[in-house]
């Protein structure tokens, strides 16, 4: 039987491919980019987008946690890791020891399992079903048993 493989590092960020959107936008923006002097000024947002898909990203590996955002970059050992939440929209932060919440982009509820597996056991899989505790007795299966 083998055994999987774990990666060494995970990278959470949008698909590269994502940039072609942003290039399609700046080729349909033309006829408006010189339509009038000052306009060209709109080739700024697809500029914008390009360097966010590129740049914005979380990478976990069994020491820490690296969100980079758009203009900086946090680094946070899984040791200062307290736990993870989860916004109402399915994003996911990492709070610290300080109780500090740190954004962890491109990261949703559907990566928690990985992120579990490549902290090492530090963090617990929240998908995992509890072991399961032995059952009591309802309350009437005791009241009978008394009985006789």
């Amino acid at each position: 039987m083998t055994v999987p493989q774990l990666p060494s590092r995970l990278v959470f960020k949008i698909p590269a491919t994502a940039v072609l959107g942003a290039l399609l936008f700046a080729i349909t923006a033309t006829p408006f980019a010189w339509a009038a002097p000052g306009l060209a000024a709109i080739y700024v947002i697809p500029v914008v987008a390009i360097a966010w898909i590129l740049r914005v990203r979380t990478t976990a590996d069994g020491e820490k946690l690296v969100a980079r955002t758009l203009f900086g970059r946090h680094v946070l050992p899984w040791s200062d890791v307290r736990a993870l939440k989860v916004s109402e929209r399915s994003w996911v932060r990492a709070v610290d020891e300080a109780g500090k919440e740190l954004p962890l982009p491109n990261v949703r509820t559907r990566h928690l399992p990985a992120l579990s597996l490549i902290s090492g056991g530090r963090l617990d899989d929240p998908t995992e079903t509890p072991a399961e505790a032995p059952e009591e007795e309802p309350a009437e299966s005791r009241e009978e048993a008394k009985a006789e």
